[in-house]
């Protein structure tokens, strides 16, 4: 009995198999196609992301902005290929777009803090206005570039403070490099008394900008009287060097003019204070007014007693009928 219940199921399969040829046909040749993209895809994906790598290497872009790009562009064009193959196989993919729209909505406004970083670090990357080692002011924080990331760049200051500056605020405020060109130009005020000679000072400052064998000869040097000021007379000394010589450059040259002039008894003025104390005089109506005010001390009472001398001429005064 249990004989024929097998031999009953499996011509009931093989009729199946029959009738249904054509569609387990279409349904392999659509899984075979199907396994074949993803296959396909994956290969393409990993390609193009090993390429895009290897061209922004060799432009010098960082290599974690590279290797982010590279995985970005790998992972877009992997989701494309399941859905391409989910459509091969009879899944319906205008609703999986659909709920994949809406997810990516979703995210992006969970995370839009976090995506125009995203936004600016690509921007940063392809524009470069700084690299990696410059000497940088980005919105009021100077520092020197050690990594430009994908969210935030980092910095190290003058005094050894580590920054991290999200990208977003770098493009949105102002952004000055120090050290992108080879060359920068040194400003400093000289002032001077009013009873100094003028043409020595300037013959004094000028032989200081020329002897200085850092300041380019090729670029214009200024030393002249720029200002007469509330308390002094202002020299201005404009000086080209080499941009790693800039700071050694400014500061040698406002120590020379500070030793040369006092050689020369040229005095440089700075703010004074005079402060006057006096005492003034208490006014002679205010002196009797407080005076009056205070009040007077009590004085002890005293009693005495009459004596008998005083009692006498009381006696005597009484009248002559009291006899």
């Amino acid at each position: 009995m249990e004989d024929l219940n097998v031999v009953d199921s499996i011509n009931n399969a093989g009729g199946w198999l029959v009738r249904n040829q054509a569609l387990l046909l279409s349904y392999a040749v659509n899984i075979v196609a199907a396994i074949a993209i993803i296959i396909v895809g994956m290969i393409v994906a990993r390609a193009i992301s090993n390429t895009i790598n290897r061209v922004m290497v060799a432009r010098h872009v960082d290599a974690t902005v590279a290797d982010f790009l590279s995985a970005l562009v790998r992972y877009g064009i992997i989701a494309f290929t399941l859905i391409a193959a989910l459509g091969r196989v009879g899944v319906q993919t205008a609703s999986v777009i659909a709920v994949l729209g809406a997810a990516g909505l979703a995210v992006g406004l969970a995370l839009q803090g976090s995506l125009s970083n995203l936004a600016a670090g690509v921007l940063l990357v392809t524009f470069r206005p700084f690299r990696a080692g410059e000497y940088v002011d980005l919105g009021g924080i100077a520092g020197t570039v050690q990594h430009v990331q994908i969210f935030s760049t980092t910095l190290i200051t003058a005094d050894g403070k580590y920054v991290v500056v999200p990208n977003g605020k770098i493009i949105a405020g102002n952004i000055i490099n120090y050290s992108r060109e080879p060359v920068r130009r040194n400003e400093l005020i000289i002032g001077v008394s009013y009873d100094a000679d003028v043409d020595r000072v300037r013959e004094i400052l000028t032989d200081i900008v020329m002897s200085d064998e850092r300041i380019l000869k090729d670029r214009e040097r200024t030393v002249r009287m720029n200002e007469l000021g509330a308390s002094s007379i202002n020299f201005v000394i404009r000086a080209w060097s080499k941009s790693s010589d800039l700071q050694e450059v400014y500061w040698d040259i406002l120590e020379r003019a500070k030793k040369a002039l006092d050689a020369e008894g040229i005095s440089i003025p700075y703010p004074q204070m005079d402060v006057n104390v006096k005492q003034l005089a208490q006014p002679k109506q205010e002196q009797e007014q407080a005076q009056a005010a205070k009040p007077e001390p009590k004085r002890p009472a005293i009693i005495t007693e009459p004596s008998a001398e005083d009692a006498k001429p009381a006696a005597q005064d009484k009248p002559s009928g009291a006899q």
